[in-house]
Protein backbone atom coordinates (compact mmCIF):
# COMPACT_ATOMS: atom_id res chain seq x y z
CA UNK A 1 0.00 0.00 0.00
CA UNK A 2 1.13 3.55 -0.74
CA UNK A 3 1.80 5.21 2.60
CA UNK A 4 -0.20 8.44 2.49
CA UNK A 5 2.19 10.44 4.64
CA UNK A 6 1.74 14.15 5.17
CA UNK A 7 4.71 14.81 2.88
CA UNK A 8 3.25 12.54 0.17
CA UNK A 9 -0.12 14.29 0.34
CA UNK A 10 1.48 17.74 0.23
CA UNK A 11 3.49 16.73 -2.84
CA UNK A 12 0.39 15.23 -4.48
CA UNK A 13 -1.58 18.42 -3.86
CA UNK A 14 1.25 20.51 -5.29
CA UNK A 15 1.35 18.41 -8.48
CA UNK A 16 -2.45 18.55 -8.69
CA UNK A 17 -2.40 22.34 -8.39
CA UNK A 18 0.31 22.59 -11.05
CA UNK A 19 -1.82 20.56 -13.50
CA UNK A 20 -4.90 22.60 -12.60
CA UNK A 21 -3.11 25.92 -13.13
CA UNK A 22 -1.77 24.76 -16.50
CA UNK A 23 -5.22 23.63 -17.63
CA UNK A 24 -6.85 26.89 -16.60
CA UNK A 25 -4.17 29.05 -18.24
CA UNK A 26 -3.24 27.17 -21.40
CA UNK A 27 -6.24 24.95 -22.19
CA UNK A 28 -9.54 26.44 -20.99
CA UNK A 29 -9.39 29.57 -23.22
CA UNK A 30 -9.16 27.37 -26.33
CA UNK A 31 -11.39 24.40 -25.50
CA UNK A 32 -14.29 25.09 -27.86
CA UNK A 33 -12.10 26.58 -30.59
CA UNK A 34 -10.02 23.38 -30.69
CA UNK A 35 -13.12 21.18 -30.46
CA UNK A 36 -14.92 22.91 -33.34
CA UNK A 37 -11.86 22.87 -35.60
CA UNK A 38 -10.70 19.38 -34.54
CA UNK A 39 -7.34 21.04 -33.91
CA UNK A 40 -4.70 18.95 -32.13
CA UNK A 41 -2.59 21.56 -30.25
CA UNK A 42 0.93 20.19 -30.56
CA UNK A 43 2.42 23.37 -29.05
CA UNK A 44 0.33 22.83 -25.92
CA UNK A 45 1.46 19.22 -25.75
CA UNK A 46 5.07 20.36 -25.89
CA UNK A 47 4.42 22.80 -23.02
CA UNK A 48 2.98 19.89 -21.05
CA UNK A 49 6.20 18.02 -21.80
CA UNK A 50 8.28 20.89 -20.44
CA UNK A 51 6.42 20.57 -17.13
CA UNK A 52 7.06 16.83 -16.99
CA UNK A 53 3.46 15.80 -17.68
CA UNK A 54 4.39 13.67 -20.71
CA UNK A 55 6.89 11.56 -18.79
CA UNK A 56 5.09 11.18 -15.48
CA UNK A 57 6.12 7.57 -14.85
CA UNK A 58 9.49 7.75 -16.61
CA UNK A 59 12.55 7.67 -14.28
CA UNK A 60 14.54 10.87 -13.94
CA UNK A 61 17.60 9.27 -15.60
CA UNK A 62 15.59 9.33 -18.86
CA UNK A 63 14.51 12.95 -18.27
CA UNK A 64 11.16 11.85 -16.85
CA UNK A 65 9.37 13.04 -13.72
CA UNK A 66 9.93 9.79 -11.84
CA UNK A 67 6.49 9.89 -10.25
CA UNK A 68 3.97 7.15 -9.49
CA UNK A 69 0.44 6.25 -10.52
CA UNK A 70 -1.25 8.27 -7.77
CA UNK A 71 0.34 11.46 -9.09
CA UNK A 72 -0.46 10.33 -12.63
CA UNK A 73 -4.16 9.96 -11.78
CA UNK A 74 -4.23 13.47 -10.32
CA UNK A 75 -2.56 15.01 -13.39
CA UNK A 76 -4.89 13.32 -15.89
CA UNK A 77 -7.94 14.15 -13.77
CA UNK A 78 -7.13 17.85 -13.46
CA UNK A 79 -6.49 18.23 -17.20
CA UNK A 80 -9.63 16.26 -18.15
CA UNK A 81 -11.78 18.41 -15.84
CA UNK A 82 -11.08 21.21 -18.32
CA UNK A 83 -10.74 19.26 -21.59
CA UNK A 84 -11.18 15.53 -22.10
CA UNK A 85 -9.36 15.69 -25.44
CA UNK A 86 -6.09 16.93 -23.97
CA UNK A 87 -6.49 14.54 -21.06
CA UNK A 88 -6.83 11.68 -23.54
CA UNK A 89 -3.74 12.73 -25.51
CA UNK A 90 -1.67 13.03 -22.33
CA UNK A 91 -2.93 9.62 -21.15
CA UNK A 92 -2.24 7.85 -24.46
CA UNK A 93 1.22 9.38 -24.79
CA UNK A 94 2.21 8.39 -21.25
CA UNK A 95 0.68 4.97 -20.78
CA UNK A 96 0.75 3.48 -24.26
CA UNK A 97 3.72 4.53 -26.42
CA UNK A 98 6.03 5.79 -23.68
CA UNK A 99 4.83 3.14 -21.23
CA UNK A 100 5.45 0.30 -23.69
CA UNK A 101 9.04 1.39 -24.39
CA UNK A 102 9.67 1.91 -20.67
CA UNK A 103 8.31 -1.55 -19.79
CA UNK A 104 9.74 -3.63 -22.63
CA UNK A 105 12.47 -1.68 -24.39
CA UNK A 106 16.14 -2.56 -23.96
CA UNK A 107 18.50 0.01 -22.49
CA UNK A 108 19.58 1.32 -25.88
CA UNK A 109 15.93 1.83 -26.93
CA UNK A 110 15.09 3.53 -23.65
CA UNK A 111 18.06 5.90 -23.95
CA UNK A 112 17.11 6.72 -27.53
CA UNK A 113 13.37 7.34 -27.17
CA UNK A 114 12.33 8.01 -23.58
CA UNK A 115 14.09 11.39 -23.11
CA UNK A 116 12.44 12.77 -26.26
CA UNK A 117 9.02 11.40 -25.32
CA UNK A 118 9.19 12.39 -21.65
CA UNK A 119 10.04 16.01 -22.44
CA UNK A 120 7.52 16.42 -25.24
CA UNK A 121 10.17 16.85 -27.92
CA UNK A 122 8.48 13.87 -29.58
CA UNK A 123 4.80 12.88 -29.49
CA UNK A 124 4.07 9.16 -29.23
CA UNK A 125 1.47 6.87 -30.84
CA UNK A 126 0.57 3.22 -30.17
CA UNK A 127 -0.96 0.92 -32.77
CA UNK A 128 -2.87 -2.27 -31.96
CA UNK A 129 -6.36 -1.69 -33.42
CA UNK A 130 -7.08 -2.38 -37.09
CA UNK A 131 -10.12 -1.70 -39.31
CA UNK A 132 -11.48 -5.22 -38.80
CA UNK A 133 -9.88 -6.18 -35.50
CA UNK A 134 -10.76 -4.07 -32.49
CA UNK A 135 -11.39 -6.31 -29.49
CA UNK A 136 -10.45 -9.32 -31.65
CA UNK A 137 -6.75 -8.41 -31.90
CA UNK A 138 -5.70 -12.02 -32.47
CA UNK A 139 -6.93 -11.84 -36.06
CA UNK A 140 -4.89 -8.78 -37.01
CA UNK A 141 -3.86 -8.53 -40.65
CA UNK A 142 -0.93 -6.12 -40.28
CA UNK A 143 1.96 -8.49 -41.02
CA UNK A 144 5.71 -8.19 -40.52
CA UNK A 145 7.79 -10.66 -42.54
CA UNK A 146 11.40 -11.31 -41.54
CA UNK A 147 13.88 -10.84 -44.40
CA UNK A 148 17.49 -11.06 -43.28
CA UNK A 149 18.06 -8.63 -40.41
CA UNK A 150 14.97 -6.58 -41.30
CA UNK A 151 11.19 -6.96 -41.16
CA UNK A 152 8.91 -5.87 -44.01
CA UNK A 153 5.68 -4.48 -42.55
CA UNK A 154 2.42 -4.25 -44.51
CA UNK A 155 -1.04 -3.32 -43.28
CA UNK A 156 -2.93 -0.56 -41.50
CA UNK A 157 -3.82 0.50 -37.99
CA UNK A 158 -6.81 2.71 -37.26
CA UNK A 159 -8.32 4.75 -34.42
CA UNK A 160 -4.76 5.62 -33.41
CA UNK A 161 -4.26 8.57 -31.08
CA UNK A 162 -1.61 10.80 -32.71
CA UNK A 163 -1.61 8.51 -35.76
CA UNK A 164 -0.80 11.49 -37.99
CA UNK A 165 1.29 13.79 -35.77
CA UNK A 166 3.15 11.24 -33.66
CA UNK A 167 6.93 11.30 -34.13
CA UNK A 168 7.33 7.69 -33.08
CA UNK A 169 4.90 4.78 -32.82
CA UNK A 170 4.88 1.44 -31.09
CA UNK A 171 3.19 -0.92 -33.54
CA UNK A 172 2.06 -4.49 -32.93
CA UNK A 173 2.13 -6.67 -36.06
CA UNK A 174 1.61 -10.34 -36.79
CA UNK A 175 4.80 -12.35 -37.21
CA UNK A 176 3.16 -15.76 -36.75
CA UNK A 177 -0.18 -17.45 -37.28
CA UNK A 178 -3.55 -15.76 -36.62
CA UNK A 179 -4.97 -16.37 -33.10
CA UNK A 180 -1.52 -17.37 -31.79
CA UNK A 181 -0.90 -15.23 -28.70
CA UNK A 182 2.83 -15.63 -29.39
CA UNK A 183 2.44 -14.74 -33.07
CA UNK A 184 2.62 -10.96 -32.70
CA UNK A 185 5.61 -8.66 -32.26
CA UNK A 186 5.97 -5.06 -31.08
CA UNK A 187 8.10 -2.63 -33.09
CA UNK A 188 9.10 0.95 -32.43
CA UNK A 189 8.93 2.91 -35.71
CA UNK A 190 9.93 6.51 -36.32
CA UNK A 191 7.91 8.88 -38.48
CA UNK A 192 9.74 9.34 -41.79
CA UNK A 193 10.60 5.66 -42.12
CA UNK A 194 9.98 4.79 -45.80
CA UNK A 195 6.65 3.02 -46.23
CA UNK A 196 5.13 4.51 -43.06
CA UNK A 197 2.47 7.17 -43.64
CA UNK A 198 -0.66 8.62 -42.09
CA UNK A 199 -4.09 7.84 -43.47
CA UNK A 200 -7.55 9.16 -42.74
CA UNK A 201 -8.09 11.43 -39.73
CA UNK A 202 -11.37 10.52 -38.00
CA UNK A 203 -14.21 13.04 -37.68
CA UNK A 204 -15.44 12.25 -34.17
CA UNK A 205 -18.41 12.85 -31.88
CA UNK A 206 -16.18 13.90 -28.99
CA UNK A 207 -12.52 14.12 -27.99
CA UNK A 208 -12.19 16.18 -31.16
CA UNK A 209 -8.98 18.00 -30.19
CA UNK A 210 -7.20 14.68 -29.64
CA UNK A 211 -6.03 13.48 -33.02
CA UNK A 212 -7.24 10.04 -34.11
CA UNK A 213 -5.98 8.72 -37.46
CA UNK A 214 -4.91 5.73 -39.50
CA UNK A 215 -1.32 4.57 -39.78
CA UNK A 216 -0.52 2.81 -43.06
CA UNK A 217 2.46 0.58 -43.78
CA UNK A 218 3.46 -0.35 -47.32
CA UNK A 219 6.63 -2.44 -47.58
CA UNK A 220 7.91 -0.59 -44.52
CA UNK A 221 11.42 -1.85 -43.78
CA UNK A 222 12.25 -2.08 -40.08
CA UNK A 223 15.59 -3.23 -38.66
CA UNK A 224 15.43 -6.02 -36.11
CA UNK A 225 16.92 -3.64 -33.55
CA UNK A 226 13.50 -1.92 -33.51
CA UNK A 227 11.79 -4.97 -31.98
CA UNK A 228 10.60 -4.34 -28.42
CA UNK A 229 11.38 -7.35 -26.29
CA UNK A 230 11.44 -10.59 -28.27
CA UNK A 231 9.74 -11.64 -31.48
CA UNK A 232 6.35 -13.09 -30.60
CA UNK A 233 6.01 -11.11 -27.39
CA UNK A 234 3.88 -8.27 -28.75
CA UNK A 235 0.42 -9.49 -27.74
CA UNK A 236 1.38 -10.43 -24.19
CA UNK A 237 3.15 -7.08 -23.82
CA UNK A 238 0.09 -5.24 -25.11
CA UNK A 239 -2.23 -6.89 -22.60
CA UNK A 240 0.08 -5.81 -19.78
CA UNK A 241 0.25 -2.27 -21.16
CA UNK A 242 -3.55 -2.16 -21.36
CA UNK A 243 -3.78 -3.20 -17.70
CA UNK A 244 -1.97 0.01 -16.77
CA UNK A 245 -3.67 1.96 -19.53
CA UNK A 246 -7.03 1.24 -17.95
CA UNK A 247 -5.95 3.30 -14.95
CA UNK A 248 -5.33 6.16 -17.41
CA UNK A 249 -8.81 5.92 -18.92
CA UNK A 250 -10.38 5.61 -15.48
CA UNK A 251 -8.56 8.81 -14.41
CA UNK A 252 -9.65 10.49 -17.64
CA UNK A 253 -13.24 9.44 -16.92
CA UNK A 254 -13.06 10.80 -13.37
CA UNK A 255 -11.79 14.14 -14.69
CA UNK A 256 -14.62 14.43 -17.22
CA UNK A 257 -17.19 13.41 -14.59
CA UNK A 258 -15.82 15.95 -12.10
CA UNK A 259 -15.84 18.67 -14.73
CA UNK A 260 -19.50 17.98 -15.48
CA UNK A 261 -20.36 17.75 -11.78
CA UNK A 262 -18.61 20.97 -10.76
CA UNK A 263 -20.25 22.88 -13.60
CA UNK A 264 -23.61 21.47 -12.52
CA UNK A 265 -23.21 22.47 -8.87
CA UNK A 266 -22.28 26.01 -9.86
CA UNK A 267 -25.18 26.31 -12.30
CA UNK A 268 -27.71 24.79 -9.89
CA UNK A 269 -26.82 27.39 -7.26
CA UNK A 270 -27.08 30.29 -9.71
CA UNK A 271 -30.05 29.32 -11.89
CA UNK A 272 -33.40 30.36 -10.44
CA UNK A 273 -36.84 29.02 -11.23
CA UNK A 274 -40.07 29.63 -9.30
CA UNK A 275 -38.24 32.26 -7.26
CA UNK A 276 -35.39 30.13 -5.92
CA UNK A 277 -32.19 28.35 -7.06
CA UNK A 278 -32.86 25.04 -8.79
CA UNK A 279 -30.40 23.42 -6.35
CA UNK A 280 -33.15 23.73 -3.72
CA UNK A 281 -35.38 21.33 -5.65
CA UNK A 282 -35.01 17.68 -4.70
CA UNK A 283 -35.07 16.58 -8.35
CA UNK A 284 -31.84 18.50 -8.92
CA UNK A 285 -30.15 18.03 -5.55
CA UNK A 286 -30.56 14.24 -5.73
CA UNK A 287 -28.90 14.22 -9.15
CA UNK A 288 -25.94 16.07 -7.63
CA UNK A 289 -25.86 13.60 -4.73
CA UNK A 290 -25.72 10.65 -7.12
CA UNK A 291 -23.00 12.30 -9.18
CA UNK A 292 -20.86 13.06 -6.12
CA UNK A 293 -21.24 9.52 -4.75
CA UNK A 294 -20.44 7.66 -7.95
CA UNK A 295 -17.46 9.89 -8.71
CA UNK A 296 -16.02 9.20 -5.25
CA UNK A 297 -16.55 5.45 -5.71
CA UNK A 298 -14.89 5.54 -9.14
CA UNK A 299 -11.89 7.41 -7.77
CA UNK A 300 -11.46 4.94 -4.89
CA UNK A 301 -11.54 2.00 -7.33
CA UNK A 302 -9.00 3.74 -9.54
CA UNK A 303 -6.63 4.66 -6.73
CA UNK A 304 -6.82 1.09 -5.40
CA UNK A 305 -5.80 -0.26 -8.82
CA UNK A 306 -2.96 2.30 -8.93
CA UNK A 307 -1.81 1.23 -5.49
CA UNK A 308 -1.62 -2.40 -6.60
CA UNK A 309 0.20 -1.40 -9.80
CA UNK A 310 2.83 0.51 -7.82
CA UNK A 311 3.25 -2.46 -5.46
CA UNK A 312 3.93 -4.74 -8.44
CA UNK A 313 0.80 -6.79 -7.78
CA UNK A 314 -1.44 -8.28 -10.45
CA UNK A 315 -4.28 -5.80 -10.95
CA UNK A 316 -6.00 -7.06 -14.10
CA UNK A 317 -9.36 -7.31 -12.37
CA UNK A 318 -8.99 -4.08 -10.40
CA UNK A 319 -7.86 -2.10 -13.45
CA UNK A 320 -10.78 -3.42 -15.48
CA UNK A 321 -13.22 -2.62 -12.67
CA UNK A 322 -11.90 0.92 -12.35
CA UNK A 323 -12.02 1.55 -16.09
CA UNK A 324 -15.46 0.01 -16.52
CA UNK A 325 -17.10 1.78 -13.60
CA UNK A 326 -15.41 5.17 -14.01
CA UNK A 327 -16.19 5.35 -17.73
CA UNK A 328 -19.87 4.54 -17.20
CA UNK A 329 -19.97 7.10 -14.37
CA UNK A 330 -18.52 9.73 -16.71
CA UNK A 331 -21.27 9.13 -19.28
CA UNK A 332 -23.96 9.23 -16.61
CA UNK A 333 -22.58 12.44 -15.08
CA UNK A 334 -22.37 14.05 -18.51
CA UNK A 335 -25.96 13.09 -19.24
CA UNK A 336 -27.21 14.38 -15.88
CA UNK A 337 -25.26 17.61 -16.28
CA UNK A 338 -27.00 18.31 -19.59
CA UNK A 339 -30.35 17.59 -17.91
CA UNK A 340 -29.59 19.95 -15.01
CA UNK A 341 -28.67 22.72 -17.45
CA UNK A 342 -31.85 22.04 -19.41
CA UNK A 343 -32.04 23.76 -22.78
CA UNK A 344 -28.77 25.58 -22.12
CA UNK A 345 -27.08 22.23 -21.57
CA UNK A 346 -27.85 21.32 -25.16
CA UNK A 347 -26.00 24.38 -26.49
CA UNK A 348 -22.31 24.92 -27.08
CA UNK A 349 -22.40 28.13 -25.05
CA UNK A 350 -22.16 26.02 -21.90
CA UNK A 351 -19.53 23.35 -21.15
CA UNK A 352 -21.59 20.28 -20.29
CA UNK A 353 -22.54 19.15 -23.80
CA UNK A 354 -18.84 18.64 -24.49
CA UNK A 355 -18.32 16.63 -21.31
CA UNK A 356 -21.23 14.45 -22.42
CA UNK A 357 -19.75 13.93 -25.91
CA UNK A 358 -16.21 13.32 -24.63
CA UNK A 359 -17.29 10.84 -21.96
CA UNK A 360 -18.62 8.24 -24.40
CA UNK A 361 -15.16 7.45 -25.77
CA UNK A 362 -14.10 6.30 -22.29
CA UNK A 363 -16.53 3.35 -22.53
CA UNK A 364 -14.98 2.30 -25.86
CA UNK A 365 -11.24 3.07 -25.98
CA UNK A 366 -8.64 0.69 -24.52
CA UNK A 367 -11.27 -2.02 -24.22
CA UNK A 368 -15.03 -1.52 -24.33
CA UNK A 369 -17.21 -1.80 -21.22
CA UNK A 370 -18.25 -5.22 -22.50
CA UNK A 371 -14.61 -6.34 -22.72
CA UNK A 372 -14.00 -5.04 -19.18
CA UNK A 373 -16.89 -7.16 -17.93
CA UNK A 374 -15.42 -10.14 -19.76
CA UNK A 375 -12.04 -9.55 -18.07
CA UNK A 376 -13.64 -9.06 -14.65
CA UNK A 377 -15.85 -12.14 -14.92
CA UNK A 378 -12.93 -14.32 -16.02
CA UNK A 379 -10.89 -13.18 -13.04
CA UNK A 380 -13.81 -13.70 -10.65
CA UNK A 381 -14.45 -17.21 -12.00
CA UNK A 382 -10.78 -18.06 -11.56
CA UNK A 383 -11.34 -17.38 -7.89
CA UNK A 384 -9.53 -14.02 -7.89
CA UNK A 385 -12.21 -12.39 -5.75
Amino acid sequence: MTVMTEAFMENLQMIEQSAKDFAETHIRPHVMEWDEAQHFPIDTMKKLGELGFLGVLVPEKYNGSGLGYQEYISIITEIAKVCGSIGLSVAAHNSLCTGHILAFGNEEQKQKYLPKLATGEWIGAWGLTEPNTGSDAGRMKCVAEKVGDHYILNGAKNFITHGKSGDVAVVIARTGEPLDSHGMTAFVIERGTPGFKAGKKENKLGMRASETAEMIFEDCKIHESQVLGKEGGGFIQSMKILDGGRISIAALSIGIAKGAYEASVKYAKEREQFGKPIASFQGISFKLADMATTISAAELLTRKAADMKMAGKKMTKEGAMAKYYASEVAVRCGEEAVQIFGGYGYTKDFPVEKFYRDAKLCTIGEGTSEIQKLVISREVLKGNV
